[in-house]
């Protein structure tokens, strides 16, 4: 019993070490926003996987490019949009968990040099909350030069093909489209993990190795950042 007390001690220890290691900081000087009105967006957590919604009105502002504009312009009946990241073949096959298989899991996340990855843009006609009644959803403020440096990483995410973000067929759930991603999916670069540089980039403190799983990144947006659980 005594070996495996220190066994787990020291499996504890090196966990919270990594994630020492590896946190993030926030910036000040875009977090907390000093705006009386902020722009609010949602980070979405569908229990295995984690998203974050955007209005429809910001994909044409300041830090978005070609493909958000083209985006906008695409889904600019709906109010509200939702952007996920994954594995092109993991996540069009794993709508749900009652769907995951763990052979093309393990290929998506250490597959040598990463794989293809993909961004699923859904259009929500209504707000995060009445879209996603079952999730986890965070409201959070940003500034508006939070907001330009997010949308610059956001944009950064997709493959581009003649000047246009590349769809490469429906997505999961509701109106949506699957884009070819311009980075390579793998074990240091989840969901979640992808989901965090986008609000780290906004100013938040993430710390990569909590935000491995939603509810991690969910803990440590509410905790540090003093997110705010939608209700």
């Amino acid at each position: 019993m005594r070996r495996l007390a220190k066994a787990l001690a020291g499996i504890v220890g090196a966990l919270v070490l990594a994630v020492i290691l590896t946190a993030r900081p926030g910036d000040p000087a875009l977090y907390p926003p000093a705006e009386a009105a902020p722009q609010v967006i949602h980070v979405v957590s569908h229990g295995w996987h984690s998203g974050i919604a955007l209005p429809v009105a910001t994909l044409t502002g300041p830090g978005a490019g070609p493909a958000l504009r083209d985006i906008a312009v695409r889904f600019r009946a709906y109010p509200t949009l939702e952007f996920g990241w994954g594995e092109a073949r993991f996540y069009a096959a794993t709508p749900t968990l009652a769907e995951f298989d763990w052979r093309l899991a393990l290929g998506a996340l250490f597959t040598p040099g990463g794989s293809d990855g993909v961004i699923q843009v859904v259009g929500l006609d209504a707000n995060p909350r009445a879209s996603f009644p079952h999730a986890d959803i965070l409201a959070i403020p940003v500034s508006a030069a939070g907001l330009e440096k997010l949308l610059a990483r956001l944009e950064a995410g997709f493959a581009l093909a003649g000047g246009h973000p590349v769809d490469v067929g429906p997505g999961l759930y509701g109106p949506s489209l699957f884009y070819r991603g311009a980075g390579r999916f793998s074990w240091t670069n989840v969901c979640n993990h992808w989901t965090a540089g986008l609000v780290n980039a906004a100013g938040l403190p993430v710390a990569p190795v909590l935000a491995t799983m939603p509810r991690g990144l969910i803990l440590d947006l509410k905790w540090r950042s003093g997110a705010t659980a939608v209700p």
